[in-house]
């Protein structure tokens, strides 16, 4: 109960100054909300018990960005990493210079607005020198955040996307209880009645390569069209 009395008091101390940059010198600080309480063995105690403990944390542990509503996938052209440039001098051919996949546009991402500022915040401070070792254009759709606070092991044990997969089979199965659903077998048809709208058309890159092609057949064509010179 000591550390209870005095993490208070300590947290409202606390301080940090970040290092001199273009975006000048912040102080950070914890906010004014906080939450202590002991962690306790028994389960039936008042109190934090160390099995909740232990799934508030497995809960986080598993969880992946898009959970917060932003996009499961890189947003960061291939080719350049999102530079825009292969060199200093050469603009990457593939996205034209923007740094983003071909045919992708930051402002239309299907995601709330609070995640498209986040995401925005990312990329823009990705195209800074002083940030380039922290690759945040390559994981803009992730926050920024590119690992895991864990260590983990790939030779034993499970994976992390197998806790992902049967943590989302078991809120399916408890949502479908709740609700009077029965359980999902493998004879079950499942149909999904969300839709949403992807796109029309070329992109602007495919749009010039289909123009590119149509110019070929065409000049072949009069090509063959044409009289041989007897």
């Amino acid at each position: 109960m000591f550390a209870v009395r005095a993490i208070p008091p300590t947290v409202r101390r606390v301080r940090l100054t970040t290092p001199p940059s273009p975006l000048g010198k912040w102080e950070l600080s914890w906010g004014d909300q906080f939450d202590i309480r002991p962690i306790l063995v028994d389960p039936s105690a008042e109190g934090l018990s160390e099995r909740a403990v232990a799934g508030y944390i497995a809960k986080y542990a598993t969880k992946g960005a898009e959970a917060s509503g932003t996009v499961d996938h890189r947003l960061s052209c291939s080719a350049c990493a999102g530079r825009g440039r292969m060199t200093l001098m050469a603009t990457c051919g593939l996205c034209h210079g923007t740094g983003l996949k071909p045919g992708l546009h930051l402002d239309a991402l299907p995601v709330t607005e609070h995640a498209r500022r986040m995401i925005r915040t990312c990329w823009d401070l990705g195209a800074r020198p002083e940030f380039t070792s922290l690759r945040l254009r390559k994981w803009a759709h992730m926050l920024g955040f590119r690992g895991h606070f864990s260590t983990k092991s790939r030779r034993y044990s499970t994976t992390l996307g197998d806790l992902r997969s049967a943590r989302a089979q078991h809120r399916a199965t408890e949502a479908r209880e709740r609700h009077g659903l029965p359980a999902v077998s493998d004879a079950t048809t499942l149909v999904l009645g969300h839709w949403r709208f992807a796109g029309i058309g070329y992109t602007s890159g495919e749009a010039i390569m289909a123009e590119h092609i149509r110019q070929r057949v065409q000049t072949a064509r009069k090509i063959a069209a044409e009289p041989e010179d007897g």
